[in-house]
């Protein structure tokens, strides 16, 4: 048996790179500038709380493989997520604490899709959102990124071994994976929902 806890996460604002500028203008403009650091505040306290939780499982480290959404199989992971950590992100800083304890980090992503995405996005950006277009193809790409991250996981993660999953909650790959994979939610009140906002 192999066992993939899957792990909620929310974008810090190191997280969001070139996305950041426009992403917090477009949340100052709807809410001001309080509640964007309120926003900032409770995403912080919420990855303090996942580390703490992951911290109470007392994981047996070298038999565990990290997967973390948007990480593109490229030989370089470990650098990446050195070099996002240094620049504030949670979700980075203690994936290399757990590294650092023994976990293996596992590229997660293809690349190619990853690009497309962005790419996207970055034309949405520009056009001034979304448009019923826009969202299918949003959707299709998001789609492929599943299959491709169940892909990864059926295909590294050996018996025996637990995987944790850091995902965002637009994605839904638990369907995708094989029987012998169980699934389990670390936190099962954040189960994840199609459609949801990552």
């Amino acid at each position: 048996m192999r066992t993939l806890i899957l792990v909620p996460i929310i974008h810090t604002k190191h997280d969001l790179g070139s996305l950041l500028d426009r992403t917090k203008h477009e949340y100052v403009a709807r809410f001001g500038l309080a509640k964007w650091a309120q926003h900032l505040d409770a995403i912080d306290g919420f990855w303090d709380g996942i580390h703490a939780v992951i911290t109470a499982l007392e994981l047996p480290c070298t038999s565990v493989r990290l997967y973390q959404d948007g990480l593109p199989i490229c030989g370089k992971e470990v650098e990446i997520v050195k070099d996002v950590a240094a620049q504030g992100s949670k979700n980075h800083q203690l994936l290399l604490q757990l590294i650092q304890q023994g976990c293996r980090l596992m590229g997660t992503e293809d690349p190619r899709l990853l690009l497309q995405e962005y790419q996207f996005h970055q034309g949405a950006l520009r056009a001034g959102g979304q448009d019923s277009a826009r969202e299918d193809q949003s959707l299709r790409l998001l789609a492929e990124r599943d299959r491709f991250i169940a892909a990864r996981i059926d295909a590294t993660l050996a018996a025996g071994e637990i995987g944790l999953l850091f995902l965002g909650l637009a994605h839904n790959v638990s369907p995708l994976l094989p029987d012998d994979i169980l699934v389990r939610n670390l936190l099962p009140s954040l189960k994840p929902t199609p459609g949801a906002t990552p």
